[in-house]
């Protein structure tokens, strides 16, 4: 750390303290070159995850962004708040537990729909039809067939 008075590399740590919300150590520190006192802040750094859209736009990573999805794909189906907002938990978990600083869009659509193919068929059936942007019937005809396979009731996991 430079001394802010004569610009001296060397000091030395004469208090370090936490601050009361405990987010960063204050350090009282003497220069050794002219003895002055100064106060430093040390901090975590805080990289917010961003999002990679398809066109290579980089956005902030926002939870609710994901509850919104999730909620007008469960529209009118008996699916309460308490399990949507725990899928959207688990993805928001994965999402910065998984990546550093980037997360593909495309990444986060397949954690959706695969926490809404475990919470409700249907649900999972209205997303699919919008993210993955079928160019025919048949593209989506796709995506039910492993769910028309299943005896009623069973959801594939």
């Amino acid at each position: 750390m430079n001394c802010p008075r004569c610009g001296a590399g060397d000091d030395r740590v004469v208090d370090s303290r936490t601050s009361a919300d405990g987010s960063a150590i204050r350090r009282r520190r003497e220069c050794l070159g002219c003895f002055q006192r100064f106060t430093t802040y040390e901090r975590v750094e805080e990289t917010p995850l961003r999002v990679v859209k398809k066109n290579g736009e980089r956005v902030r990573f926002e939870r609710e962004r994901i509850r919104s999805g999730m909620l007008r794909s469960c529209e009118k189906l008996p699916i309460s708040m308490e399990d949507i907002e725990a899928a959207v938990g688990r993805i928001e978990t994965r999402c910065q537990g998984e990546f550093d600083r980037e997360v593909q869009s495309s990444v986060i659509g397949s954690l959706v729909m695969d926490e809404l193919r475990n919470i409700h068929q249907v649900a999972y059936v209205r997303f699919a039809s919008v993210y993955r942007e079928f160019r025919d019937v048949e593209q989506f005809l796709e995506t039910l067939r492993p769910i028309l396979r299943q005896p009623s009731g069973e959801v594939d996991s």
